[in-house]
């Protein structure tokens, strides 16, 4: 049975990517504390690379799609919404 939803796993991953951004850059911006940089920093590393892996493995990848998840935070969330609202890539008939 086909999956449900098929790239659950990369929104998740780009939703984490970008919330875990968010807290750093607002931990940097505010108290700095280092307990949520030692969390927030690794957990955000980690959903990074994933997206990007996530992105890469889908089969209507394109390279514009793989190089926007390249970009931190906001790229996985781009990257995500070029996959579901880009048809495939047909070729005209003469």
């Amino acid at each position: 049975m086909p999956d449900p939803h098929p790239r659950h796993a990369l929104r998740t991953a780009a939703t984490v990517e970008l919330v875990s951004l968010i807290m750093l850059l607002t931990n940097l911006a505010t108290v700095h504390l280092p307990a949520v940089a030692s969390l927030a920093g690794p957990l955000h590393g980690c959903a990074y690379l994933f997206t990007i892996g996530a992105v890469a493995r889908d089969p209507l990848h394109t390279v514009r799609s793989v190089i926007l998840a390249c970009l931190p935070g906001i790229g996985g969330v781009l990257a995500l919404y070029r996959l579901t609202h880009t048809g495939p890539l047909t070729v005209p008939a003469p």
